[in-house]
């Protein structure tokens, strides 16, 4: 059973090879494997991660079985709109997908932001089961974006939003 708890400096070096395992399932064949290693190498390294960790208005979640980690999710306050959290990361290793535990960091994520009134996040149009899993979960698209980062600038994303509170 994979309990959700706040990530430690510790986890980094296993959140950074889940990362990578699950990019190269979820983007290999929309990207390349090629662009995805370079993408993981620079994004999900531990330095990166780290810095994420330290954010004061962030939240970093793991799911762990005190043996391995399963998933993780990070979403911080979005500073381009007040009450509005950014879904960042919300990632489960793929033999460990469809068993509650992108819900449970989900909805753990949910709940670190009192104040916020609305969840937003950024996703690949091709990206199938996210987007179900986000649907499912109360996302509705409201827009459409392209990536800014320099490994996948220009790729489409969409848009999507949650009402957050009562």
């Amino acid at each position: 059973m994979f309990f959700v708890r706040t990530a430690s400096e510790g986890d980094l070096v296993k959140v950074s090879a889940l990362l990578a395992e699950t990019w190269h399932a979820t983007y290999d064949a929309l990207y390349g494997a090629d662009k995805v290693s370079q993408i993981t190498a620079r994004w999900h390294a531990v330095p990166a991660l780290k810095s994420r960790l330290e954010r004061k208005d962030a939240e970093f979640v793991v799911a762990d079985n005190g043996k391995e980690l399963a998933g993780m999710g990070f979403a911080a306050m979005w500073k381009e709109r007040p009450k509005t959290v950014l879904l960042h990361q919300l990632y489960v290793l793929p033999r460990y997908q469809r068993q509650g535990i992108g819900r449970d960091m989900f909805a753990e994520l949910e709940t670190c932001f009192p104040d916020a009134n609305a969840m937003i996040l950024e996703v690949d149009p091709r990206n199938d089961a996210a987007i179900a899993f986000y649907s499912a979960h109360g996302f509705v698209k409201v827009g459409e974006a392209k990536h800014t980062a320099d490994d996948v600038s220009g790729v489409p994303l969409h848009v999507y939003e949650k009402p957050l509170g009562a």
